[in-house]
C-alpha cells in the first residue's frame, strides 16, 4: 500500500513538472524559422540609344521642270529632300516640302488661266530656289524665294515662303514655339526690326512693322541669330531682311525651346 501511493506521488510530481515545462514552452515566443530564399532577379540591361537622325539623312534636291504651250509657260523649281532614310519623319518632310511647292505652282497655273493668250510672247515663268540658312543639327530652317513673270504683263513678283522643321520631333515649328508662353517677344522683335529699318527708310509704315503675327510669317533660325525677311512692297519697294541676334532676345526666349542652345 505503501509503495503504490509513493509511486502515485512520484507520477504525480512528475506530471506536474512536465505540464509546467509545456506552459513554459506555449508562450509567445516563435519558433525559429528558416531564412527566406531569395530567387535570383534578371539583371536589366542598359537601353540603347539611338543617334539623332540628322546624322543619318542629307539634305539634296529634286529638281522638278514643267512647260505648257497654251498659254506658253515655264516651271523650274527645286524641291528639297531629306535623303538615306525611310523614317516617318523624314517622309513626311519630303511630303510637305512637296506640297508647299505644288500649292505655288497651282497658284501661279490659276492666274495663267485668267490672260488671254499673248502672241510672240517668250510665255510665262515660275522660278523657285531655296537656300538651307540652318546649321548642323536638329533644326532645318529653309527659305524659298519664288519669282513669277506673267506674259503680257509689266509684273514681276517675287515673294518668299520659309519652312523651320525639327526633324527629331517630326514637325514644323512656328515662331511662338521659340519663346516664353505668355510673353511679349512679337514686341521686342517689332522694336528691333524698327530700329534697324527707319534710318534705311525713313518713311517707313510702322504698321507693317507692327508687333503683329501676320507681320512675321517669313522667318529662319540661323547661327547669327533669328533672320526675320520683309517681302518686296511690304516695307519697301525691294525685300529687306533684319537678323536679330539671340542676345537681343534672351528675355523672351524658352530655355527649354528650339533656341535654348543659341542663348549666351
Amino acid at each position: 500500500m505503501q509503495r503504490f501511493k509513493l509511486k502515485w506521488m512520484i507520477g504525480l510530481g512528475l506530471g506536474a513538472v512536465l505540464s509546467s515545462m509545456l506552459a513554459c514552452g506555449s508562450g509567445n515566443a516563435a519558433l525559429p524559422t528558416a531564412a527566406p530564399t531569395r530567387l535570383p532577379t534578371e539583371t536589366s540591361l542598359p537601353t540603347a540609344t539611338l543617334p539623332p537622325l540628322y546624322l543619318s539623312v542629307n539634305l539634296g534636291s529634286t529638281p522638278l521642270k514643267e512647260q505648257g504651250a497654251s498659254p506658253s509657260y515655264t516651271i523650274v523649281a527645286q524641291v528639297p529632300t531629306l535623303q538615306n532614310s525611310d523614317d516617318q519623319r523624314v517622309t513626311k518632310f519630303n511630303n510637305e516640302m512637296t506640297l508647299l511647292l505644288q500649292q505655288e505652282i497651282s497658284v501661279f497655273k490659276d492666274n495663267l488661266r485668267e490672260l488671254a493668250p499673248v502672241p510672240l510672247s517668250n510665255g510665262s515663268t515660275f522660278n523657285s530656289q531655296y537656300v538651307l540658312l540652318s546649321g548642323p543639327g536638329n533644326i532645318i530652317s529653309l527659305k524659298f524665294d519664288i519669282v513669277v513673270s506673267i506674259a503680257g504683263t509689266a509684273n514681276r513678283r517675287a515673294h518668299s515662303r520659309t519652312v523651320t522643321y525639327d526633324l527629331e520631333a517630326g514637325s514644323d515649328l512656328n515662331l511662338a514655339s521659340l519663346f516664353r508662353p505668355g510673353s511679349t517677344y512679337l514686341q521686342v522683335i517689332s522694336n528691333y526690326c524698327i530700329a534697324r529699318l527707319k534710318p534705311k527708310i525713313p518713311n517707313l509704315v510702322i504698321a507693317a512693322v507692327d508687333a503683329v503675327a501676320s507681320n512675321y510669317q517669313n522667318w529662319n533660325i540661323t547661327s547669327n541669330g533669328l533672320l526675320i525677311t520683309f517681302d518686296e512692297n511690304q516695307v519697301a519697294a525691294d525685300p529687306q531682311q533684319v537678323v536679330i541676334p539671340y542676345a537681343e532676345l534672351t528675355e523672351v526666349i524658352d530655355p527649354k525651346g528650339p533656341l535654348a542652345s543659341f542663348q549666351p
